[in-house]
Protein backbone atom coordinates (compact mmCIF):
# COMPACT_ATOMS: atom_id res chain seq x y z
CA UNK A 1 0.00 0.00 0.00
CA UNK A 2 1.30 3.43 -1.19
CA UNK A 3 2.81 5.81 2.18
CA UNK A 4 1.04 9.11 1.87
CA UNK A 5 0.96 12.26 3.65
CA UNK A 6 -1.40 15.18 3.96
CA UNK A 7 -0.65 18.71 2.29
CA UNK A 8 -2.86 21.60 2.77
CA UNK A 9 -3.67 24.69 0.77
CA UNK A 10 -6.96 27.17 0.58
CA UNK A 11 -9.07 24.35 -0.78
CA UNK A 12 -8.53 21.77 2.18
CA UNK A 13 -6.55 18.87 2.98
CA UNK A 14 -5.03 16.58 0.32
CA UNK A 15 -3.20 13.83 0.39
CA UNK A 16 0.23 13.49 -1.57
CA UNK A 17 2.17 10.23 -2.45
CA UNK A 18 4.69 10.85 0.53
CA UNK A 19 8.32 9.60 -1.95
CA UNK A 20 6.74 13.05 -3.56
CA UNK A 21 7.99 16.66 -2.87
CA UNK A 22 5.05 18.06 -4.82
CA UNK A 23 1.82 19.81 -3.20
CA UNK A 24 -1.70 20.09 -3.01
CA UNK A 25 -1.90 21.84 -5.88
CA UNK A 26 0.10 19.68 -7.82
CA UNK A 27 -2.04 16.77 -6.42
CA UNK A 28 -5.61 18.23 -7.05
CA UNK A 29 -4.22 18.99 -10.97
CA UNK A 30 -2.98 15.08 -10.75
CA UNK A 31 -6.15 13.43 -10.20
CA UNK A 32 -8.81 16.29 -12.00
CA UNK A 33 -6.24 16.18 -15.32
CA UNK A 34 -5.73 12.42 -16.76
CA UNK A 35 -5.60 13.96 -20.07
CA UNK A 36 -2.87 13.49 -22.80
CA UNK A 37 0.63 13.62 -22.54
CA UNK A 38 2.91 14.90 -19.59
CA UNK A 39 4.07 19.20 -19.81
CA UNK A 40 7.35 18.78 -21.98
CA UNK A 41 10.21 18.60 -19.68
CA UNK A 42 11.99 21.35 -21.55
CA UNK A 43 9.00 23.61 -19.61
CA UNK A 44 10.63 22.30 -16.41
CA UNK A 45 13.80 23.34 -17.09
CA UNK A 46 12.78 26.52 -18.51
CA UNK A 47 11.01 27.01 -14.55
CA UNK A 48 14.26 25.81 -13.11
CA UNK A 49 16.04 28.98 -15.20
CA UNK A 50 13.00 31.42 -14.41
CA UNK A 51 12.91 30.54 -10.77
CA UNK A 52 16.73 30.79 -9.61
CA UNK A 53 16.81 34.08 -11.83
CA UNK A 54 13.69 35.15 -10.04
CA UNK A 55 14.90 34.78 -6.97
CA UNK A 56 18.66 35.99 -7.57
CA UNK A 57 16.61 39.49 -9.15
CA UNK A 58 14.34 39.43 -5.67
CA UNK A 59 17.62 38.92 -3.63
CA UNK A 60 19.61 41.74 -5.44
CA UNK A 61 16.34 44.24 -5.29
CA UNK A 62 15.77 43.60 -1.52
CA UNK A 63 12.61 41.45 -1.99
CA UNK A 64 13.88 38.08 -0.78
CA UNK A 65 15.98 37.36 1.82
CA UNK A 66 19.29 35.62 0.65
CA UNK A 67 19.01 32.07 3.15
CA UNK A 68 15.81 31.81 0.84
CA UNK A 69 17.11 32.80 -2.34
CA UNK A 70 20.19 30.43 -1.99
CA UNK A 71 17.98 27.47 -1.25
CA UNK A 72 15.35 28.33 -4.11
CA UNK A 73 18.88 28.21 -6.60
CA UNK A 74 20.11 25.04 -4.82
CA UNK A 75 16.87 22.96 -5.65
CA UNK A 76 16.44 24.53 -9.23
CA UNK A 77 20.11 23.17 -9.90
CA UNK A 78 19.01 19.60 -8.78
CA UNK A 79 15.90 20.09 -11.02
CA UNK A 80 18.34 21.27 -14.02
CA UNK A 81 20.89 18.22 -13.13
CA UNK A 82 17.71 15.80 -12.97
CA UNK A 83 18.23 15.26 -9.60
CA UNK A 84 14.01 15.53 -9.18
CA UNK A 85 12.66 14.16 -12.47
CA UNK A 86 9.86 12.16 -11.51
CA UNK A 87 8.19 15.08 -9.69
CA UNK A 88 6.43 17.21 -12.64
CA UNK A 89 3.50 14.49 -13.36
CA UNK A 90 1.08 17.29 -14.71
CA UNK A 91 -0.34 17.16 -18.37
CA UNK A 92 -0.51 19.39 -20.84
CA UNK A 93 -3.94 19.74 -21.25
CA UNK A 94 -4.94 21.23 -17.76
CA UNK A 95 -5.28 24.87 -17.18
CA UNK A 96 -4.58 26.86 -20.43
CA UNK A 97 -2.88 29.24 -18.35
CA UNK A 98 -0.34 26.53 -17.21
CA UNK A 99 -0.80 27.78 -13.34
CA UNK A 100 -0.99 24.14 -12.63
CA UNK A 101 2.61 23.48 -13.90
CA UNK A 102 4.26 26.98 -12.11
CA UNK A 103 2.33 26.01 -8.98
CA UNK A 104 4.00 21.79 -9.57
CA UNK A 105 7.92 23.62 -9.72
CA UNK A 106 7.02 26.12 -6.99
CA UNK A 107 5.78 23.34 -4.75
CA UNK A 108 8.77 21.17 -5.42
CA UNK A 109 11.12 24.00 -4.72
CA UNK A 110 9.30 24.67 -1.75
CA UNK A 111 9.60 21.43 -0.13
CA UNK A 112 13.16 19.85 -1.71
CA UNK A 113 14.02 23.02 0.38
CA UNK A 114 12.95 23.08 3.52
CA UNK A 115 14.15 19.28 3.43
CA UNK A 116 17.44 20.51 2.63
CA UNK A 117 17.21 23.42 5.01
CA UNK A 118 15.80 21.17 8.39
CA UNK A 119 12.74 24.11 8.64
CA UNK A 120 9.92 25.73 7.23
CA UNK A 121 12.13 28.22 5.57
CA UNK A 122 10.22 28.17 1.86
CA UNK A 123 6.38 28.79 0.95
CA UNK A 124 5.56 28.04 -2.41
CA UNK A 125 3.71 31.66 -3.25
CA UNK A 126 5.18 34.11 -1.21
CA UNK A 127 8.50 33.10 -1.36
CA UNK A 128 9.70 30.54 -4.38
CA UNK A 129 6.79 32.63 -6.55
CA UNK A 130 7.61 36.24 -5.11
CA UNK A 131 6.75 39.25 -7.63
CA UNK A 132 5.47 36.25 -10.34
CA UNK A 133 2.33 34.96 -11.09
CA UNK A 134 1.68 32.09 -13.64
CA UNK A 135 0.34 34.39 -15.69
CA UNK A 136 3.88 35.50 -16.80
CA UNK A 137 5.98 32.57 -15.67
CA UNK A 138 4.52 30.07 -17.91
CA UNK A 139 4.85 32.45 -21.04
CA UNK A 140 8.21 33.61 -19.82
CA UNK A 141 9.18 29.08 -19.63
CA UNK A 142 8.01 28.87 -23.13
CA UNK A 143 10.51 31.42 -24.37
CA UNK A 144 13.28 30.12 -22.36
CA UNK A 145 12.33 26.60 -23.65
CA UNK A 146 11.85 27.55 -27.22
CA UNK A 147 14.88 29.91 -27.52
CA UNK A 148 17.09 27.30 -25.95
CA UNK A 149 15.67 23.96 -28.54
CA UNK A 150 16.17 26.14 -31.13
CA UNK A 151 19.61 27.33 -30.06
CA UNK A 152 20.94 24.16 -28.70
CA UNK A 153 19.49 21.26 -30.84
CA UNK A 154 17.94 22.64 -34.33
CA UNK A 155 20.18 25.10 -35.38
CA UNK A 156 23.52 22.78 -35.44
CA UNK A 157 21.81 19.52 -36.53
CA UNK A 158 20.98 22.05 -39.80
CA UNK A 159 23.96 23.51 -39.99
CA UNK A 160 25.44 19.86 -39.83
CA UNK A 161 23.22 19.24 -42.32
CA UNK A 162 24.33 22.35 -44.49
CA UNK A 163 27.92 21.09 -44.22
CA UNK A 164 27.72 17.56 -45.39
CA UNK A 165 25.30 18.27 -48.49
CA UNK A 166 28.23 20.97 -49.30
CA UNK A 167 30.96 18.37 -49.58
CA UNK A 168 28.63 16.68 -51.92
CA UNK A 169 28.10 19.65 -53.53
CA UNK A 170 31.49 20.14 -54.16
CA UNK A 171 32.79 16.56 -54.93
CA UNK A 172 29.94 16.07 -58.00
CA UNK A 173 29.91 19.33 -59.30
CA UNK A 174 30.47 18.39 -62.77
CA UNK A 175 28.23 15.45 -63.00
CA UNK A 176 26.35 15.82 -65.93
CA UNK A 177 22.62 14.63 -65.15
CA UNK A 178 19.19 15.59 -66.74
CA UNK A 179 17.18 18.18 -65.12
CA UNK A 180 13.54 17.95 -64.27
CA UNK A 181 10.17 20.27 -63.80
CA UNK A 182 6.94 19.04 -63.89
CA UNK A 183 8.25 15.40 -63.76
CA UNK A 184 9.53 15.33 -66.77
CA UNK A 185 12.74 15.80 -68.58
CA UNK A 186 14.03 19.17 -68.77
CA UNK A 187 17.94 20.65 -69.81
CA UNK A 188 20.90 19.27 -68.46
CA UNK A 189 22.55 20.23 -64.86
CA UNK A 190 24.88 18.42 -62.44
CA UNK A 191 24.37 16.43 -59.53
CA UNK A 192 26.62 18.79 -57.38
CA UNK A 193 24.11 21.90 -58.80
CA UNK A 194 20.95 19.69 -57.80
CA UNK A 195 23.10 19.02 -54.20
CA UNK A 196 23.22 22.92 -54.24
CA UNK A 197 19.32 24.08 -54.17
CA UNK A 198 18.71 21.37 -51.09
CA UNK A 199 22.08 22.90 -49.67
CA UNK A 200 20.68 26.41 -49.99
CA UNK A 201 17.45 25.32 -49.11
CA UNK A 202 18.38 24.50 -45.27
CA UNK A 203 20.98 27.66 -45.29
CA UNK A 204 17.54 29.86 -45.88
CA UNK A 205 15.54 27.79 -43.60
CA UNK A 206 18.23 27.99 -40.47
CA UNK A 207 18.53 31.62 -41.56
CA UNK A 208 14.46 32.37 -41.04
CA UNK A 209 14.53 30.84 -37.92
CA UNK A 210 17.25 32.24 -36.39
CA UNK A 211 15.52 35.94 -37.23
CA UNK A 212 12.37 34.85 -35.99
CA UNK A 213 13.77 34.02 -32.56
CA UNK A 214 13.87 38.05 -31.73
CA UNK A 215 10.88 38.04 -30.91
CA UNK A 216 10.90 35.30 -28.48
CA UNK A 217 13.66 36.58 -26.86
CA UNK A 218 11.13 39.07 -25.03
CA UNK A 219 9.76 37.77 -21.61
CA UNK A 220 6.90 38.65 -19.69
CA UNK A 221 8.40 37.83 -16.49
CA UNK A 222 7.46 41.31 -14.34
CA UNK A 223 4.00 41.70 -15.68
CA UNK A 224 2.44 39.37 -12.61
CA UNK A 225 -1.60 39.12 -13.90
CA UNK A 226 -2.28 41.19 -15.98
CA UNK A 227 0.57 42.94 -17.27
CA UNK A 228 0.66 45.85 -14.45
CA UNK A 229 3.71 44.56 -12.47
CA UNK A 230 1.46 43.93 -9.34
CA UNK A 231 3.19 43.08 -6.60
CA UNK A 232 6.86 43.22 -8.45
CA UNK A 233 9.37 45.51 -7.53
CA UNK A 234 10.36 48.41 -9.62
CA UNK A 235 13.32 46.95 -11.69
CA UNK A 236 12.51 43.53 -11.35
CA UNK A 237 11.71 42.21 -14.47
CA UNK A 238 14.76 44.13 -16.48
CA UNK A 239 16.99 42.13 -13.57
CA UNK A 240 15.60 38.67 -13.52
CA UNK A 241 15.82 38.88 -17.58
CA UNK A 242 19.41 39.96 -17.18
CA UNK A 243 20.46 36.80 -14.69
CA UNK A 244 17.97 33.98 -16.66
CA UNK A 245 20.53 35.16 -19.73
CA UNK A 246 23.61 34.83 -17.80
CA UNK A 247 22.41 31.45 -16.35
CA UNK A 248 20.98 29.78 -19.80
CA UNK A 249 23.63 31.23 -21.71
CA UNK A 250 20.93 32.50 -24.04
CA UNK A 251 20.28 36.40 -24.82
CA UNK A 252 16.86 37.11 -23.14
CA UNK A 253 15.33 40.72 -22.55
CA UNK A 254 12.64 42.26 -20.99
CA UNK A 255 9.24 43.03 -22.97
CA UNK A 256 8.54 45.99 -23.55
CA UNK A 257 4.87 46.10 -23.43
CA UNK A 258 3.98 43.44 -20.52
CA UNK A 259 0.27 43.35 -21.82
CA UNK A 260 1.19 42.52 -25.52
CA UNK A 261 3.54 39.84 -23.76
CA UNK A 262 0.89 38.07 -21.43
CA UNK A 263 -2.14 37.96 -23.94
CA UNK A 264 -0.41 38.01 -27.51
CA UNK A 265 1.25 34.35 -28.43
CA UNK A 266 2.25 35.90 -32.28
CA UNK A 267 6.42 35.29 -31.59
CA UNK A 268 5.21 31.80 -31.46
CA UNK A 269 3.24 31.91 -34.15
CA UNK A 270 5.81 33.60 -36.70
CA UNK A 271 8.48 31.69 -35.13
CA UNK A 272 6.80 28.11 -35.73
CA UNK A 273 6.12 29.32 -39.22
CA UNK A 274 9.90 29.41 -39.96
CA UNK A 275 9.92 25.80 -38.55
CA UNK A 276 7.59 24.78 -41.17
CA UNK A 277 9.08 26.17 -43.81
CA UNK A 278 11.95 24.29 -42.72
CA UNK A 279 9.68 21.80 -42.59
CA UNK A 280 8.62 21.90 -46.58
CA UNK A 281 12.55 21.98 -47.46
CA UNK A 282 13.16 19.00 -46.01
CA UNK A 283 10.07 16.91 -47.26
CA UNK A 284 11.62 18.76 -50.79
CA UNK A 285 14.78 17.22 -50.46
CA UNK A 286 13.80 13.84 -48.63
CA UNK A 287 10.92 13.32 -51.86
CA UNK A 288 14.11 14.46 -54.39
CA UNK A 289 16.17 12.15 -52.73
CA UNK A 290 14.04 9.22 -52.77
CA UNK A 291 12.81 9.50 -56.17
CA UNK A 292 16.10 9.84 -57.56
CA UNK A 293 17.33 6.64 -55.20
CA UNK A 294 14.02 5.12 -56.82
CA UNK A 295 14.45 1.68 -58.18
CA UNK A 296 17.28 0.10 -58.18
CA UNK A 297 16.03 -1.41 -61.94
CA UNK A 298 12.43 0.14 -62.83
CA UNK A 299 13.14 3.73 -61.32
CA UNK A 300 14.94 6.73 -61.69
CA UNK A 301 17.78 4.90 -60.19
CA UNK A 302 20.11 7.99 -60.65
CA UNK A 303 21.59 7.64 -56.98
CA UNK A 304 22.39 5.23 -54.49
CA UNK A 305 21.67 5.61 -50.76
CA UNK A 306 22.82 3.72 -47.74
CA UNK A 307 20.64 0.08 -47.59
CA UNK A 308 20.24 0.55 -43.59
CA UNK A 309 17.21 -2.25 -43.21
CA UNK A 310 15.53 -5.04 -44.81
CA UNK A 311 12.28 -3.23 -46.68
CA UNK A 312 10.22 -6.04 -47.02
CA UNK A 313 8.28 -8.75 -45.06
CA UNK A 314 7.90 -10.99 -48.21
CA UNK A 315 9.69 -9.80 -51.03
CA UNK A 316 14.03 -10.90 -50.05
CA UNK A 317 16.37 -8.42 -51.03
CA UNK A 318 13.85 -5.25 -50.95
CA UNK A 319 15.44 -1.92 -49.38
CA UNK A 320 13.34 0.70 -48.90
CA UNK A 321 14.05 4.76 -48.65
CA UNK A 322 13.31 4.61 -44.96
CA UNK A 323 14.82 7.58 -43.74
CA UNK A 324 13.67 9.73 -46.29
CA UNK A 325 10.09 8.38 -45.15
CA UNK A 326 10.72 9.02 -41.50
CA UNK A 327 12.21 12.69 -42.67
CA UNK A 328 8.65 13.31 -44.58
CA UNK A 329 6.36 12.05 -41.95
CA UNK A 330 8.11 14.34 -39.25
CA UNK A 331 7.81 17.52 -42.14
CA UNK A 332 3.43 16.39 -41.79
CA UNK A 333 3.47 16.49 -38.18
CA UNK A 334 5.24 20.16 -37.95
CA UNK A 335 2.87 21.38 -40.30
CA UNK A 336 0.18 20.18 -38.66
CA UNK A 337 1.78 21.56 -35.32
CA UNK A 338 1.67 24.76 -37.35
CA UNK A 339 -2.08 24.62 -37.41
CA UNK A 340 -2.24 23.84 -33.16
CA UNK A 341 0.27 27.13 -32.76
CA UNK A 342 -1.49 29.60 -35.10
CA UNK A 343 -5.25 28.55 -33.91
CA UNK A 344 -4.30 28.26 -30.57
CA UNK A 345 -2.67 31.62 -30.60
CA UNK A 346 -6.00 33.64 -31.97
CA UNK A 347 -7.79 32.07 -28.59
CA UNK A 348 -6.40 34.97 -26.47
CA UNK A 349 -9.56 36.77 -24.41
CA UNK A 350 -8.85 40.59 -22.84
CA UNK A 351 -5.58 40.00 -20.99
CA UNK A 352 -4.27 36.22 -20.94
CA UNK A 353 -3.96 33.77 -23.42
CA UNK A 354 -5.22 30.28 -22.23
CA UNK A 355 -4.07 28.09 -25.05
CA UNK A 356 -0.58 28.18 -23.50
CA UNK A 357 0.19 24.90 -22.90
CA UNK A 358 -0.34 23.73 -25.88
CA UNK A 359 1.56 26.13 -27.96
CA UNK A 360 4.50 25.08 -25.91
CA UNK A 361 4.29 21.32 -26.86
CA UNK A 362 3.44 21.72 -30.25
CA UNK A 363 6.30 24.41 -30.86
CA UNK A 364 9.17 22.48 -28.74
CA UNK A 365 7.30 19.38 -30.07
CA UNK A 366 8.19 20.10 -33.60
CA UNK A 367 11.73 21.99 -32.70
CA UNK A 368 12.94 18.61 -31.39
CA UNK A 369 11.78 16.87 -34.23
CA UNK A 370 13.05 18.55 -36.96
CA UNK A 371 16.57 18.43 -35.34
CA UNK A 372 16.25 14.77 -34.73
CA UNK A 373 15.25 14.50 -38.01
CA UNK A 374 17.74 16.59 -39.95
CA UNK A 375 20.30 14.20 -37.56
CA UNK A 376 19.17 10.94 -38.82
CA UNK A 377 18.52 11.63 -42.55
CA UNK A 378 21.98 13.47 -42.14
CA UNK A 379 23.90 10.26 -40.63
CA UNK A 380 21.94 7.49 -41.83
CA UNK A 381 21.72 8.61 -45.26
CA UNK A 382 22.50 11.59 -46.86
CA UNK A 383 26.30 11.06 -46.43
CA UNK A 384 26.02 7.97 -47.72
CA UNK A 385 24.16 9.64 -51.15
CA UNK A 386 26.46 8.56 -54.29
CA UNK A 387 25.67 9.01 -58.08
CA UNK A 388 25.22 6.40 -60.58
CA UNK A 389 27.00 8.07 -63.14
CA UNK A 390 26.19 6.02 -65.84
CA UNK A 391 22.87 6.03 -65.57
CA UNK A 392 22.47 9.91 -65.01
CA UNK A 393 24.92 10.30 -68.28
CA UNK A 394 22.32 8.03 -69.76
CA UNK A 395 19.07 9.92 -69.14
CA UNK A 396 21.12 13.30 -69.95
CA UNK A 397 21.60 12.07 -73.60
CA UNK A 398 18.74 10.85 -73.84
CA UNK A 399 16.82 14.01 -73.19
CA UNK A 400 14.93 15.70 -75.79
CA UNK A 401 14.94 18.71 -73.94
CA UNK A 402 18.61 18.99 -75.24
CA UNK A 403 17.32 20.84 -78.14
CA UNK A 404 17.17 24.00 -76.45
CA UNK A 405 20.67 24.36 -77.30
CA UNK A 406 19.59 24.39 -80.78
CA UNK A 407 17.15 27.53 -80.29
CA UNK A 408 19.91 29.58 -80.95
CA UNK A 409 21.05 28.32 -84.38
CA UNK A 410 18.00 26.82 -85.93
CA UNK A 411 15.20 28.54 -84.16
CA UNK A 412 12.43 27.16 -81.69
CA UNK A 413 10.16 26.07 -83.66
CA UNK A 414 12.76 24.03 -85.89
CA UNK A 415 14.08 22.63 -82.45
CA UNK A 416 10.69 21.08 -80.96
CA UNK A 417 9.96 19.87 -84.84
CA UNK A 418 13.00 17.48 -83.82
CA UNK A 419 12.12 16.76 -81.11
CA UNK A 420 8.55 15.50 -81.77
CA UNK A 421 10.25 13.80 -84.25
CA UNK A 422 12.51 12.09 -82.34
CA UNK A 423 9.81 11.21 -79.53
CA UNK A 424 7.63 9.41 -82.47
CA UNK A 425 9.99 7.54 -84.24
CA UNK A 426 12.29 6.07 -80.70
CA UNK A 427 15.77 8.22 -82.25
CA UNK A 428 17.79 10.22 -80.73
CA UNK A 429 17.65 14.23 -81.10
CA UNK A 430 20.41 14.12 -82.84
CA UNK A 431 19.22 11.38 -85.92
CA UNK A 432 15.98 13.46 -85.58
CA UNK A 433 17.70 16.64 -86.52
CA UNK A 434 20.06 15.50 -89.04
CA UNK A 435 17.26 13.36 -90.54
CA UNK A 436 15.07 16.28 -90.91
CA UNK A 437 18.18 18.50 -92.18
CA UNK A 438 17.94 20.83 -89.45
CA UNK A 439 21.43 20.48 -88.77
CA UNK A 440 24.26 18.32 -89.77
CA UNK A 441 26.20 15.71 -87.38
CA UNK A 442 29.20 18.07 -86.98
CA UNK A 443 27.13 20.89 -85.99
CA UNK A 444 24.94 18.93 -83.57
CA UNK A 445 28.16 18.00 -81.88
CA UNK A 446 29.22 21.63 -82.14
CA UNK A 447 25.96 22.57 -80.99
CA UNK A 448 24.65 20.10 -78.17
CA UNK A 449 27.25 19.90 -75.44
CA UNK A 450 25.78 18.96 -72.67
CA UNK A 451 28.72 19.62 -69.82
CA UNK A 452 28.67 23.52 -71.69
CA UNK A 453 24.87 23.56 -71.26
CA UNK A 454 25.20 23.37 -67.25
CA UNK A 455 27.14 26.28 -67.05
CA UNK A 456 29.62 25.03 -64.51
CA UNK A 457 33.14 25.58 -65.90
Amino acid sequence: MEDFRIERDTMGEVKVPADKYWGAQTQRSHQNFRVGNKMPDQIIRAFAYLKKGAALANERLGNLESPKAEMISKVCDEILDGSLDGNFPLVVYQTGSGTQSNMNVNEVIANRGNELAGEKLLHPNDDVNRSQSSNDTFPTAMSIAAVVTVEEKLLPAAEQMTETLRTLEDKYMHVVKTGRTHLQDAVPMTFGQEISGWRSMIEHSTDNIKASLKPLREIALGGTAVGTGLNAPEGFDKASAEIISRLTGHDFVTAPNKFHALSSKDAFVYAHGALKAMAADLMKMANDIRWLSSGPRCGLGEITIPSNEPGSSIMPGKVNPTQTESATMVAVRVMGNDTVVGMAASQGNFQLNVFMPVIADAFIQSAELLAQSLTSLELNCVRGIEPIEEKMEENARKSLMVAAALNTHVGYEAGAKAAKWAHKNGTTLKEAAVQLNICTDEEYERWVDLKEMTGVK
